[in-house]
Order: C-alpha cells, then structure tokens, then sequence
C-alpha cells in the first residue's frame, strides 16, 4: 500500500474524545465485546454506504446515458407548466413514501 501499511501489521487509531466516549457507550450497552468489534462494525458500514454509493452512481451515470442518446436520437420534450407540476407532484409522492419531510416546496 501507498501508506507503507502491511497487511499483518498492526494499526492503532487514536480517536477524537467524542468518539472514544461513543464507543465506551457502545461496549457499556453489551452489545460489543470489544473496541475492535465496534471499529469492525463501524467499517463495515462505511463500507456497505461506499458500496451503495457507487451503485447509485452507476445507476445514474447509465440513465444519463440514456437520456443523452434519446436526445441525440430527438426524443425530447419541452419542458411546460404541466409536465413541471407532474414531475413535482411525482418528486412529493416519492419522498412521502419514503418518509421525507417536504420542507422545500
């Protein structure tokens, strides 16, 4: 690695003192054994949230794809009154669903 970081070396982390207390909260509620089943946690969800980043990525980056070849091909429309209002209307309903709050109307 770029760091000089070997894969049986060891790592010590020093934590924020914010952290550290959160973590002391995390093994006092027994839920954790260990410092290190707190961090390994904690990794695995950044690591799940980066995986699903990319993906959301890709999955933007290929409509966008689409989007520009439709256009290339002509299959566009101009945007009106009405189809803002169906697109916002849509846009609400989504976050309704999904338990956003609309704050920004």
């Amino acid at each position: 690695m770029a760091n000089g970081f070997k894969e049986k070396d060891e790592m010590n982390v020093k934590l924020p003192p914010d952290l550290e207390a959160f973590v002391a909260r995390k093994l006092e509620s027994g839920v954790y054994r260990s410092v290190e089943d707190v961090i390994q946690e904690g990794l695995l969800l950044l690591q799940a949230r980066d995986e699903f980043t990319e993906q959301k990525l890709a999955d933007l980056r290929k409509e966008i794809a689409i989007g520009l070849e439709q256009a290339g091909q002509g299959k566009v429309r101009n945007l009106d009154e009405a189809l803002i209002e169906g697109i916002k209307a849509s846009g609400r309903e989504r976050r309704r669903r999904n338990g956003v709050n609309e704050a920004h109307e």
